[in-house]
């Protein structure tokens, strides 16, 4: 299994915060991603959809500080032809992390919509969410795990659930706005559990989104790393469930 902090840390290392990383963002803007808005020739097209699909592969297997390389490999192009649509590496990590968390916003606000009961709603998300394989690819700003200081406290022990996310790796507007939302949406999932009496108290967002990038491990076999996965996550929903006081 995998948290995604020392990873994105390796893919970053030359991109201190509000730095390197945010000219890079500029720099895809201004040479690579904007061509987004104009049409792609049929070929370009599919090599940038050969390039994402390979780089998600890659990425959630060895972290996002595997190199440009293995994804020109996994993709079947020339190293060349990746950084032609994403001039740095962290602009291809930035492109992968904001798909994500975006489809992860979307699961959690289905789970909303389709399921009147809270802990239905929970676990549904998280059953989702593992199934895709999303915490394989969880940007570390939304994995926000507190450490128990000299004093014994705790920060993300207590319940303020729905805060802006930490500065990420760059300080990016769009970035924050996308972690920003996902944590929204699953504070309103932990929220109605929790009023309903079925979730720990003492269970925070930050916990819940570590438990999906806890039961993605990556196996070799699709059957056992689903297997794997499933098994893992009932013991976790266990953990996060409310119990009668004796």
């Amino acid at each position: 299994m995998h948290v995604q902090d020392s990873r994105w840390a390796s893919a970053s290392a030359v991109a201190p915060a509000g730095g390197a990383m945010g000219s890079a963002m500029s720099a895809g803007a201004g040479r690579g991603e904007s061509s987004r808005t104009t049409p792609l020739r049929v070929d370009a097209q599919r090599n940038l959809e050969h390039v994402l699909r390979a780089a998600r592969e890659v990425f959630g297997e060895l972290g996002y500080g595997a190199p440009m390389e293995d994804v020109a490999r996994r993709a079947r192009v020339g190293v060349g032809t990746v950084y032609r649509r994403f001039p740095s590496k962290d602009v291809l990590v930035r492109r992968i992390a904001e798909e994500e968390t975006s489809r992860l916003t979307d699961q959690a606000r289905a789970a909303l919509g389709q399921e009147d009961e809270p802990w239905s709603a929970l676990s549904r998300f998280l059953r989702t969410s593992v199934a895709s394989g999303a915490g394989r690819l969880l940007p570390p700003q939304v994995l926000r795990v507190g450490v128990a200081d000299e004093a014994g406290t705790d920060e993300a022990r207590v319940p303020q659930q729905r805060v802006q996310p930490a500065p990420a790796v760059a300080a990016d507007p769009v970035d924050d706005a996308g972690a920003a939302a996902l944590l929204d949406v699953v504070g309103r999932l932990v929220d109605r559990a929790r009023a309903a009496g079925e979730l720990r108290p003492d269970v925070s967002v930050s916990d819940v989104l570590l438990v999906i990038a806890t039961a993605a491990p990556s196996l070799p076999d699709a059957a056992q790393q689903a297997a794997a996965s499933a098994r893992l996550l009932d013991i976790l929903l266990e953990g996060l469930r409310s119990r009668p006081q004796a």
